[in-house]
């Protein structure tokens, strides 16, 4: 059975919860009670595994802080023996408005700190992501502030909505391939 490693990019912190840096995590719970697969705690993070029409998905939620996680991504690449082809990495984006989600083969890190701790552990960047437009309404000097915010009333409306379209995007990930699902999700 071909398996993927998607991994949610987030902070551990209470203090972080259900804030804009951490949709990757949002994003890997909703997935994995989609998938009907319960987190459980393991080294380097929380990783839960479920299975759709013959893929297995083993979600993960890093617990070593965002801008560690690629200790915890390589770690887990290599406990279950899976190629760079078969990971996906969800993150937000400050470049994309907001809910917009964008999927590619590979790239840089965009100045994320997550995405450049994974590049320096795997030693590449040929690893699909998937990343979540947070927007970038914030004024000169309060980028932390914003990123490190909840999301606002506006945003709340529509976000359950958008997460579930990024769990459909992996899951067509994992079954169409990458670029049928750039072509299916790109600009929704």
């Amino acid at each position: 059975m071909q398996s993927f490693l998607i991994i949610g990019l987030g902070n551990p912190d209470e203090d972080y919860l259900h804030t804009r840096h951490n949709i990757g995590f949002d994003v890997a719970d909703a997935l994995a009670k989609k998938l009907d697969a319960p987190f459980q705690k393991v080294k380097l993070g929380w990783l839960a595994e479920g299975k759709c029409k013959g893929r297995r998905f083993f979600i993960l939620k890093p617990d070593t802080y965002m801008n560690l996680s690629g200790k915890s991504v390589l770690y887990w690449m290599q406990q279950k023996n899976l190629s760079k082809q078969e990971l996906l990495v969800v993150t937000d984006d400050l470049a994309l408005p907001f809910g917009s989600i964008r999927i590619k083969p590979k790239g840089g890190d965009g100045g994320h700190n997550g995405l450049s701790s994974i590049i320096a552990s795997l030693e590449h960047a040929e690893f699909a992501r998937l990343r979540f437009g947070i927007g970038n309404d914030f004024s000169k000097g309060k980028q932390v502030d914003f990123v490190l915010g909840k999301w606002n009333e506006e945003e709340r409306k529509t976000l359950a909505e958008r997460i579930e379209t990024c769990c459909e995007a992996i899951l067509s990930f994992g079954l169409s391939g990458i670029g049928n699902t750039m072509t299916a999700f790109n600009g929704k």
